[in-house]
């Protein structure tokens, strides 16, 4: 796909919202009885932290228990942007002037094939991200 679309064009949907926790366990059943449905977890470090995807109809939630969780209004880290193609987004945002967090776009080994994906700040310094779940 040629880079020719404003970042605007480049996604579809709500990837999912993130949300850091001190207590993972207690989280997910708390998010369980709401009818959330566990869709995957994955270790993040070499230090025992996770990151569990939980998913109710098409509202999926990212929550890690690496960076503790806030305990106040405003404690929803991020909120995600499904994209197909993160590196022609991540070039689009750089050419619109976007704020992005990042030098270059991340890489994850979540799911089958990994993730990509960037960060921009908001203007409440919310932080937005595009994700990409690599399909092959």
């Amino acid at each position: 796909m040629a880079f020719n679309k404003s970042l605007a064009g480049y996604f579809d949907d709500l990837a999912h919202v993130g949300i850091p926790t001190d207590d993972m366990n207690k989280t997910i059943v708390f998010w369980e009885k709401l009818g959330f449905k566990k869709q995957g977890q994955f270790d993040t470090d070499d230090q025992g932290h996770q990151v569990t995807f939980m998913k109710a109809g098409h509202l999926m939630l990212e929550i890690w228990d690496s960076d503790g969780a806030v305990h106040q209004t405003g404690a929803i880290n991020h909120i995600s942007l499904n994209v197909e193609d993160a590196d022609n987004a991540f070039k689009a945002a750089k050419a619109e002037g976007f704020a992005v967090k990042e030098d270059e776009v991340q890489h994850l080994d979540f799911w089958s094939h990994g993730i990509k994906f960037f960060n921009i700040t908001g203007p409440n310094d919310e932080t937005i991200e595009f994700c990409e779940i690599v399909k092959d």
